[in-house]
């Protein structure tokens, strides 16, 4: 798949330096930095163990650093709760689908999108004009994002009773519904078949283009990675082992001992 342009002179939109992280006598994640431009589609890779989540966890607020930074749009974070990374522009998916099954595909997204349209008090008990025009601004997005993955004709169903790869798609379009500027993805591909791999390679490229954010891809699938990501860093025992393009990644002779398990 052909990479999108990103120039080399923006200003990365995500930089982490020296971001350490210790359970007690384990060290998760040792002085990880990596800087991310919006455009570009970075993949996380690296065995069970290696920091791939734990990364994840400190970028968006779950966990708070050791020691290091974590810098979204040039203001460091990485003392700010979850919820407020994701109103900053930070949004993500998590390894297993956590949609609200009991609530229709159109509810899931909605609740989503209305952390982009926040209303205060007065406006939501007295029902002034600013409501009106939330509710208005809400619907929109839903049915952008429910057209984007071709769900338009099962908005009113449950969510759990959507397959398996189309619950996968909405929960990425739910992170996306809350207008981020850095989409990241945790094992997106995870239990779905290979024709459903391939569409959600093309939709994630879409989006990219789409909406010109930065993602950032934590996956074994290795055919997804290689064929969607402008660059690939290699974590192993909590360190960066290695940081280049796909083809430089899958020629590089540590990374094909340690993680693809070839001498």
């Amino acid at each position: 798949m052909e990479a999108a342009a990103v120039s080399a002179e923006a200003a990365p939109i995500l930089v982490t330096r020296n971001l350490t992280k210790s359970f007690r006598r384990l060290t998760a994640l040792r002085n990880h930095s990596v800087q991310v431009r919006r455009g570009e589609i970075v993949g996380v890779i690296g065995p069970n163990g290696s920091g791939k989540s734990t990364f994840f966890n400190l970028v968006t607020g779950f966990l708070k650093p050791n020691a290091g930074t974590v810098s979204f749009d040039g203001k460091e974070i990485q003392h700010l709760s979850a919820p407020r990374i994701v109103r900053l522009g930070v949004a993500r998916t998590f390894q297993g689908t956590r949609l609200f099954p009991q609530l229709s595909v159109r509810e899931n997204l909605r609740a989503a999108a209305q952390l982009r349209h926040r209303l205060g008090f007065a406006d939501a008990v007295l029902g002034l004009p600013r409501l009106a025009q939330v509710n208005r601004a809400v619907d929109q997005l839903t049915n952008e994002m429910l057209d984007l993955i071709g769900l338009r004709d099962r908005a009113d169903s449950r969510a759990a009773d959507l397959p398996y790869g189309d619950q996968r798609r909405l929960e990425l379009v739910r992170a996306l519904a809350t207008r981020p500027r850095l989409l990241m993805l945790d094992e997106p591909a995870a239990g779905m078949n290979a024709s459903e791999t391939q569409g959600l390679l093309r939709l994630i490229d879409d989006i990219r283009r789409r909406y010109d954010l930065a993602v950032i891809v934590v996956e074994h699938d290795m055919d997804l990675i290689m064929n969607l990501c402008d660059r690939i860093q290699v974590l192993a025992h909590g360190e960066i082992i290695f940081e280049g393009s796909p083809a430089e990644v899958q020629a590089n002779p540590r990374v094909r001992e340690v993680y693809l398990g070839q001498a």
